[in-house]
């Protein structure tokens, strides 16, 4: 493993999940949950788990984040903030 790449990489990982969980908008909400997964992808394929990074990859910063961005599209707001 590379330390360095570590110490990149976690502190980006726990930006984009304090910012998922506190951002009003669903669209940016979707948008970092999909860079978080991209960061957990890199993460597993550092730490040589490569069958898990290849699914983070797949599942969690695309097919999910392709579900989540048409289901917003498809909700509409009720209120104006």
């Amino acid at each position: 493993m590379i330390w360095q790449l570590d110490l990149i990489l976690l502190p980006l990982v726990i930006i984009c999940a304090i910012a998922a969980i506190t951002v009003r908008d669903l669209f940016s909400a979707t948008v970092l949950l999909g860079a978080f997964s991209f960061l957990m992808c890199m993460l597993w394929a550092e730490m040589g788990a490569v069958d898990v990074a290849f699914t983070e990859a797949a599942v969690g910063a695309g097919v999910s984040t392709a579900f989540f961005i048409a289901a917003v599209f498809v909700t509409t707001r009720r209120t104006k903030d």
